[in-house]
């Protein structure tokens, strides 16, 4: 298991980036969760294995239609990931 962080900077806030990036967890059946941020890039915060995330990082440096994706930045997290606890 890996745990990486994703800053996707360009054109990626305003067409369904980060609605897409749940798309991908789910299909790739990895944990993760994604924010904007106020920069105007995205950060996917992702953990499992590494075939999958490699597939994740691949995908991000595309994004969805209507995405024009600039730069992926991937930054090694050492500690295990952590859902948002709601409510």
């Amino acid at each position: 298991m890996r745990h990486i962080n994703l800053k996707i900077s360009g054109k990626v806030q305003g067409v369904g980036f980060r609605f897409c990036a749940y798309e991908q967890f789910v299909d790739l059946g990895i944990l993760g969760k994604a924010e904007n941020l106020p920069d105007s890039s995205v950060l996917l915060d992702a953990e499992g294995p590494e075939d999958k995330l490699a597939l994740l990082i691949d995908w991000c440096k595309q994004g969805p239609t209507g995405a024009k994706v600039e730069n992926v930045e991937v930054i090694e997290m050492a500690t295990p990931f952590e859902p948002v606890k709601m409510g």
